[in-house]
């Protein structure tokens, strides 16, 4: 098995499931094998963005285990690479590897805003809340460059749309202008996940996210700017963090937090080989204990993706580690209505186009 890579969650091009053949050099014994040719070190891969010219962008669900019923997604893959991503199995549909393509190949839909323009300019639309960028961080690296997530704020904002977001990147403070004056009329949430407290054990769960006391420090000026904040102790992980779910929501508390939940580790399709295959690597000594609470919580299996459970498992351990977030909730101050519900009262379809704009 390849060593950690610096910087990457994943050590392998583990296949999609929906591959047929796999390749693999090897030596037939008739001549020497090909000197490779000089090229970017393998050991190292780098992050390559391609366009995505999307045909919709908003997402519509009905599941009960999920507070929306709405979400925009401007990427596909994540460059922070977390370990545990439950969306990794969607880059299978692509035909790339859940492992290291899913944090090295991302994909861009710039065509996003004007996509959620249209949207909401459709005659029979009717607003609700729309979760962005739930499925990968839509502050993720690249956005820094891109752009598009704001550019997709900006749009809620001259429509007066109400929406929600979580993220691991401090990135999202760079937006505060335009999330000031959204909160101002009820029509934002901003969610941060900490996963632990430990830089070092952030680090290798999650290379290229912000480190936890960058959350907390952007968590604190949204709420000392006026925009509601809450936490996410996601992924809750048996042996590995979950001995800090009482510090985090304590922390997440002190930095303005008003509102907490967290959900237990999920690995779905290829995100189970590849996280046992983290385990291994960082944590060999406790990887099959780790694993071992997992199935307990699954009904014997890695992963349950029935409702009700999905998010919270079942057993001992679930029962426990949900009564202890309970009283770590109470103990940390949390309000018992945590968050105003957001306004979709406000709401105005975007004007046919910019030119109509200085008519008036």
């Amino acid at each position: 098995m390849a060593d950690t890579i610096k910087g990457r969650g994943s050590r392998q091009y583990l296949p999609g499931r929906f591959e047929t053949t796999t390749v693999e050099a090897a030596d037939d014994g008739w001549a020497p094998l090909a000197e490779p040719e000089a090229g970017p070190d393998p050991s190292r891969p780098r992050t390559e963005v391609h366009e995505e010219i999307a045909r919709s962008i908003v997402t519509r669900n009905r599941s009960p285990d999920v507070g929306f019923s709405q979400s925009v997604n401007p990427y596909r893959g994540c460059e922070h690479g977390c370990s545990y991503c439950f969306a990794r199995p969607s880059h299978a549909y692509l035909n790339l590897s859940p492992g290291l393509d899913f944090e090295t190949k991302i994909f861009a839909k710039t065509n996003a805003p004007e996509l959620l323009r249209r949207e909401f300019a459709r005659p029979g639309y009717r607003p609700s809340p729309i979760a962005l960028g739930i499925n990968t961080d839509a502050y993720q690296p690249v956005e820094r460059r891109l752009q598009l997530t704001r550019r997709l704020v900006e749009v809620m904002l001259e429509c007066r749309h109400p929406f929600s977001l979580v993220t691991k990147n401090a990135l999202v403070e760079r937006d505060l202008d335009l999330l000031q004056p959204l909160a101002a009329m009820g029509l934002v949430h901003v969610y941060f996940s900490v996963t632990t407290l430990d830089p070092q054990l952030s680090a290798r769960l999650e290379p290229r996210a912000a480190a936890p006391h960058a959350r907390l420090r952007a968590m604190r000026r949204l709420h000392d700017t006026g925009v509601p904040v809450g936490v996410l102790f996601a992924p809750a992980i048996p042996w590995v963090n979950d001995h800090e779910l009482e510090e985090v929501l304590e922390a997440a508390r002190g930095a303005g937090a008003a509102s907490a939940g967290y959900v237990l580790l999920r690995l779905p399709h290829e995100v189970a080989p590849l996280f046992r295959d983290w385990l291994e690597a960082h944590m060999p000594d406790r990887a099959a204990r780790v694993m071992a609470a997992v199935r307990q919580m699954r009904g014997g299996r890695d992963y349950e993706s029935g409702f009700g459970a999905r998010m919270r498992g079942r057993g001992p351990y679930a029962d426990l580690l949900e009564r202890r977030f309970a009283l770590a909730r109470r103990r940390a101050g949390y309000p018992a209505q945590p968050l105003a519900g957001l306004d979709c009262s406000r709401f105005v379809p975007p004007l046919a186009a910019p030119a109509q704009r200085e008519l008036f």
